[in-house]
């Protein structure tokens, strides 16, 4: 299969079954909040190393969780029963994406190094325009979790996460997908496969039936702004 190459000056993406069989599609093009929509609307994520071309996937299988089908483990019920953690949403956008950038993960030297400044500041802009939101996961006044992620439709695409409490992140997730099943919420968009998130219920679908729900999701209306007013009780 051919690798695509984007033009900056239109705003284009080639069928996403054409990617490679690594999930590989397509290099170029900008961070623009278009292109990145568009990118998210047909089933295409962004994801490259500092210094290096924009690389855009659309891996088959892909992983994604049924916020019906979450699985909370036994271990994690004295955390919400006994409330270590308070969650908010969308207070400190900017500074979850930007522990999630320095947060370090095994096998990795540094953090999350393809979240490269010129991501995150397209991200924030995303925030800004009322698409991508955050979780942060609180401990007192210290910000000890989080994640961040677009919400288009009724499809949540999940982006990266943080921890600096043992199961922080976990807490975070799992608060985030009882709201999304309480506001009608299909899919989670995980992207790529992590024990992690198995072991919360997450589950690969064939590229087919993942891109059957996004056209479905064409046809639902996005609410965008600030999620800081949704209950999560």
């Amino acid at each position: 299969m051919p690798v695509f190459w984007l033009p900056e000056d239109e705003l284009i993406f080639p069928d996403p079954e054409l990617a490679d069989p690594n999930g590989v599609l397509a290099v170029g093009g900008d961070l623009s909040p278009e292109r990145l929509l568009m990118a998210y609307q047909m089933g295409i994520f962004p994801w490259f190393n500092p210094n290096e071309p924009l690389v855009w996937w659309s891996p088959d299988p892909r992983f994604v969780l049924f916020p019906e089908k979450l699985k909370v483990a036994r271990s994690m019920r004295p955390y919400f029963n006994q409330k270590k953690f308070r969650v908010s949403l969308d207070q400190d956008f900017r500074a979850v994406i930007t522990n999630c950038q320095q947060y370090r993960r095994m096998g990795q030297g540094g953090g999350g190094t393809w979240i490269t400044r010129g991501m995150l500041e397209a991200y924030c802009r995303l925030h800004e325009l009322g698409y991508a939101h955050s979780v942060e996961v609180w401990k007192g006044e210290a910000l000890v979790g989080g994640l961040y992620g677009i919400a288009l439709g009724k499809i949540f695409y999940g982006e990266s996460m943080f921890a600096k409490e043992s199961n922080a992140s976990k807490f975070g997730f799992i608060s985030l997908v009882k709201i999304l099943q309480k506001q009608g919420y299909w899919l989670i968009d995980c992207q790529q496969e992590t024990r992690h998130l198995e072991s919360l219920g997450g589950e690969r679908i064939d590229r087919k039936d993942f891109l059957s729900w996004l056209e479905k999701n064409q046809q639902e209306p996005t609410l965008t702004g600030n999620w800081k007013d949704v209950h999560h009780t």
